[in-house]
């Protein structure tokens, strides 16, 4: 147990002194190291072998696609959309800003992302139309949560490959239905609170609106079929793909959009660059903790503490969701997916869970994290957007919460719901 105890101990006490997560994963991995007798040069090398895979160079390409596409004009585009489609309904513009959330997902695949992007026009618009402001933000935060399941989503990449044996086709097919589900949830609780507090309705709904606002929106909704066509279809590898729609995405921000210009261009890269500094060190460093895991045996002993409480599949289930739930709430998104994986992902299997299913419910789980205090980013930036104190946007996010709740626990016991597709299209 000592091992276990300097490795585990010494992180989470740098994760509640607020250390940089990549800092507490390194620092304690090389503690524990030094605990069993190994050479610290050994550190380096189980980081380079962390990121030594061809699957992994997905993960850049898709968040630069992100990038490009998110400040090429295309939120004006899927805003418009999703206005055409479900503006008409009791409180429209919330119902708006779920299921453009539900496209621009498929699209920039950050949760993050979303809120930065669609909150900075949608809060706004709908504060101006008489929509409460904490209402409004607690719409597009749980909301952006939608772009962690709807391929493409480099957070499933990081989970196939830290899983092992996961097809990253088959992952991004499982994640249409359960996005679908949490937006389904989300507007039938938005619904509710519109009509108890009589928020306004949109134009009715025309099928030449929506038709004529397709065809504008249609260049953006291509990159995702090139994603999840090719990757399905055997045509491409996700890398390739990844790597295509970034080109893609290039040339519609810049020569259809118009939304990106040359320095615009270069600009958005210096963000990518920022953003997959901060991920692919974290992959190292974890590639390493996640060795030292398994060297000390955590995954058994894991699977074993967990089925000794209790050897029922439903409680084993709530088990699980409430371990990554907690972890949501001092950990973000990256972390969660590499070291939780190897641990839990055994106890999964062993009550009947397939990984696709487990790979959803955590991303799910991680996604509600996002928006819990005190490590909730997507939080922050909503909050910030909206220039709204953080205590009162959680009050205003509470009965989303439930919402989301009920999808991950209906995730979580039917796994239809994440299997019928990948299996109905031969990808699983």
């Amino acid at each position: 147990m000592g091992g276990i105890g300097i490795l585990l101990g010494s992180f989470f006490v740098m994760i509640l002194l607020r250390f940089p997560i990549a800092y507490a994963v390194g620092i304690s991995t090389a503690l524990c190291l030094l605990s069993m007798g190994q050479s610290l040069v050994s550190l380096p090398q189980l980081m380079v072998k962390g990121v030594w895979s061809f699957s992994l160079m997905a993960v850049p390409f898709f968040i630069t696609m992100g990038v490009l596409m998110g400040s090429g004009g295309i939120s004006e585009k899927l805003i418009a959309l999703a206005n055409s489609l479900v503006g008409w309904m009791r409180g429209g513009l919330a119902q708006v800003n779920i299921v453009a959330s539900y496209f621009f997902g498929g699209i920039s695949g950050s949760a993050a992302a979303d809120t930065a992007s669609l909150g900075s026009i949608l809060i706004p618009m709908m504060v101006d139309e008489g929509y409460d402001a904490d209402f409004s933000t607690a719409v597009t935060i749980t909301s952006s949560c939608e772009g962690l399941l709807v391929p493409p989503s480099h957070n499933m990449v990081i989970y196939a490959t830290t899983a092992g044996g996961v097809s990253v086709g088959a992952l991004f097919m499982a994640g249409y239905l359960p996005g679908a589900l949490l937006a389904i949830s989300l507007m039938v609780g938005s619904y509710i609170l519109a009509v108890r507090n009589n928020y306004p309705k949109g134009e009715k709904f025309s099928i030449g609106r929506f038709v004529q606002q397709l065809g504008k929106s249609i260049w953006a909704l291509l990159a995702v079929l090139i994603v999840v066509i090719g990757v399905v279809g055997g045509v491409f590898t996700a890398t390739e793909s990844a790597a295509i729609a970034v080109v893609y995405s290039l040339l519609v921000s810049v020569f259809v959009y118009k939304g990106l210009n040359w320095k615009g261009v270069w600009k958005s890269l210096e963000n990518c660059i920022d953003t997959l500094g901060i991920v692919l060190i974290l992959i190292a460093m974890s590639a390493a903790f996640g060795t030292c895991l398994t060297l000390l045996h955590v995954p058994v002993k894991a699977a074993a503490l967990i089925t000794s409480i209790s050897s029922s599949p439903v409680v084993v289930i709530l088990m699980l969701n409430v371990i990554l739930l907690i972890l949501g709430m001092i950990m973000d998104m990256a972390p969660i997916i590499l070291i939780a994986t190897p641990i839990l992902l055994p106890v999964a299997v062993s009550v009947g869970l397939h990984p696709i299913q487990f790979g959803i419910m955590m991303i799910l789980n991680c996604g509600i994290g996002l928006l819990t205090p005190p490590v909730g980013s997507v939080l922050f930036i909503g909050s910030a957007v909206a220039k709204r104190p953080m205590e009162k946007v959680v009050k205003a996010t509470l009965p989303f919460y439930l919402c989301m709740i009920v999808a991950l626990l209906l995730i979580s016991f039917i796994p239809q719901i994440s299997l019928w597709l990948p299996r109905l299209t031969g990808a699983l």
